[in-house]
Parts: C-alpha cells; sequence; structure tokens
C-alpha cells in the first residue's frame, strides 16, 4: 500500500443519461475535503449530451466511454477494470458511485479514515469494503441503499468496528462505498452480464467473505432517486433481472456460504411473494419471475472480460461474441 497517511484513492462514477444529477456529483467530489487523485466517469453511450457535457466542463474527469449501455454491473466492472489496469500510480482504493449520488463534503475522507484506523487497530488487512450512510434528499435514510449488518457477529468484531465510528456488515450497494484495490485484483470484478440488481451484492459479499466490511454513518451522501422506495417497490419487467441473477448468485456464485445462501434465499422468496403480492399487475411480475427462473437455471452469465472487451471494441473490430 502507499504512504499510510496519503492512500492514493480513485473516484468512479457510472452515468447514463442523467446529465444534470451527475454535474451536482462530479462537482461534490471536487468539492471534497479530501479530493480524489483521480475521478472516472464511466458514459454508458448516453445520448443526452453527456459527452459534450464532460469535454466541456469536466475535462480533468477520465471518461470511459461504452458503446452500449451495459448497466450499473457493466459500467461499474468497466471503470474499475481501466482504473487497475491504466492508473499510475496504481491505485490502494477505490470509491464507487452512482450519478445521481451527491456525497457530502466529507464523505470521503471519513471512508478513508475509518478504512485506516480500522486496520491501524487492530495490526491486520485493511477492511475490503468501507460503505457511506446513505440519505434521501429529504434528510431520511434510504431504504434502497442500508447495507446489511454482518449475521452473527463476534463481539470483538463488533467493538473493533465500534472504535472507529463503524458497525460491520456483509455487503453494500454501489451508491458510495470505498473498496480495497487488492481485493478487487486477488476476487474480481463485478460480473457484468448481471446489467442490474443483486450486483453490488454479489461483489461486495464475495469481496467481504472471509475479511471485513464496515457502515461508517459518519460518510454521508444523498441518493437522489425520483422517489423514496426500497427494493420491494413494483418493479415491472425489470423483476426478470432481480430473479435471474437471484438465481446465478445462488448457483454459481462464490460470494455466499451454504448457509448464508440458506438463510438469504428464504429472505428473497419472502421478498419476491411480497412484491408480487402488492403489485398493481401480477401477471407481469409472474411471467418476468418465469422468464428469469428459466434464464438462471439454464445459462450462465457472459465472462466479464467479454462483456468489456465488446463494450470498449470499435464496430467491426471482430470483438463480438461469435
Amino acid at each position: 500500500m502507499a504512504e499510510q497517511q496519503h492512500p492514493h484513492v480513485v473516484a468512479v462514477v457510472v452515468t447514463w443519461n442523467r446529465r444534470d444529477l451527475l454535474v451536482q456529483s462530479l462537482r461534490a467530489i471536487a468539492d471534497q475535503s479530501m479530493v480524489p487523485a483521480r475521478t472516472v466517469v464511466v458514459d454508458n453511450a448516453s445520448d443526452d449530451g453527456t459527452a459534450a457535457l464532460l469535454s466541456a466542463d469536466f475535462p480533468q474527469v477520465d471518461v470511459v466511454t461504452a458503446r452500449t449501455n451495459t448497466g450499473g454491473a457493466g459500467g461499474f466492472a468497466l471503470g474499475l477494470h481501466h482504473t487497475l489496469t491504466d492508473a499510475t500510480p496504481a491505485p490502494d482504493a477505490i470509491w464507487l458511485m452512482d450519478d445521481d449520488t451527491v456525497p457530502e463534503p466529507s464523505a470521503l475522507e471519513e471512508l478513508v479514515s475509518a478504512w485506516l484506523r480500522y486496520s491501524g487497530q487492530t495490526g491486520r488487512h485493511v477492511p475490503a469494503v468501507v460503505a457511506s450512510r446513505v440519505v434521501w434528499t429529504d434528510g431520511r435514510d434510504h431504504p434502497m441503499n442500508t447495507p446489511r449488518p454482518k449475521p452473527g457477529m463476534r463481539a470483538a468484531e463488533r467493538e473493533a468496528a465500534a472504535r472507529v465510528g463503524c458497525v460491520p456488515i456483509r455487503s453494500a450497494s454501489f451508491v458510495s462505498i470505498l473498496v480495497d484495490a487488492d481485493g478487487v485484483r486477488e476476487r474480481g470484478l463485478p460480473i457484468a452480464d448481471y446489467f442490474l440488481w443483486n450486483d453490488d451484492f454479489e461483489f461486495t459479499t464475495r469481496l467481504i467473505r472471509g475479511r471485513r466490511g464496515l457502515f461508517c454513518a459518519a460518510s454521508m451522501v444523498v441518493h437522489k432517486t425520483k422517489a423514496f422506495a426500497g427494493t420491494d417497490v413494483d418493479p415491472g419487467d425489470r423483476f426478470f433481472y432481480e430473479v435471474r441473477n437471484k438465481v446465478w448468485l445462488f448457483s454459481r456464485s462464490r460470494s455466499l456460504g451454504p448457509s448464508e445462501k440458506i438463510v438469504y434465499a428464504g429472505s428473497t422468496l419472502r421478498r419476491w411473494v411480497r412484491t408480487i403480492r402488492t403489485s398493481s399487475n401480477r401477471g407481469r411480475l409472474v411471467r418476468a419471475l418465469g422468464r428469469g427462473l428459466r434464464a438462471g437455471v439454464t445459462s450462465r452469465p457472459i465472462p466479464t472480460e467479454q462483456v468489456i472487451a465488446e463494450a470498449v471494441a470499435e464496430p467491426g473490430s471482430g470483438a463480438g461474441r461469435g
């Protein structure tokens, strides 16, 4: 790792057709009390003028442009791959967030402080993930982005986290997390073919398994979603991704242990039932459920390296899925 007091941190923001919100996010990153050494924006083939805006108003930002929309999963895989292979010097940690995330001025400083202090007091490796507190525009904790506390944590683990103002967690969302770069190098990128839903859950549980994840309430960001709603709000046809990706996660990922898969599968089934029961169009969700189950059982994710290669390849370069 770089100098203990001055880790090299790169921010990665994924955007798609939210130019005005992206401006707020990038300005807030630039105004941090601890400014990232570099900021990378992954433009997921936006067609709202995002590319021109970035070129004109944010020339200092490193832009990665995808030929097609690869979703949040593909976007973060692209951004992490670019950062880990092209950044000089190599980063110690990477700060990930969506384009509708506006961090408070000390958000990054608090994440890095917890990251360093925890490893310093325990004498162990730095945490794999440190997650921010995510609030909505009115200051309420956002129900979509609450990190999952670690089940069955030992008292010593809880106390070690508390001494740096944190709580042990088992997973977190991509809205604002600091990830250990070495951990990503060791355990791999997000699975790009998830496209959306459960990509951050699979990725963070994979990074944290056997290591430490922390929730740092002192690091605060505002998630400017259109509505104050949780993950069980009626998703419409996108329910397909929730179902398919959960089947992939439980059957093909090593992010969870066997007992954890049982617990989380039970929780998932209860949430699916609740989501369908409260939907105004149950038939549509049931059909999406069927498609998701079939796809999850009969297919597997396309390798992330292939998705990345196709996303950045020039037309006619021969990088197709042949």
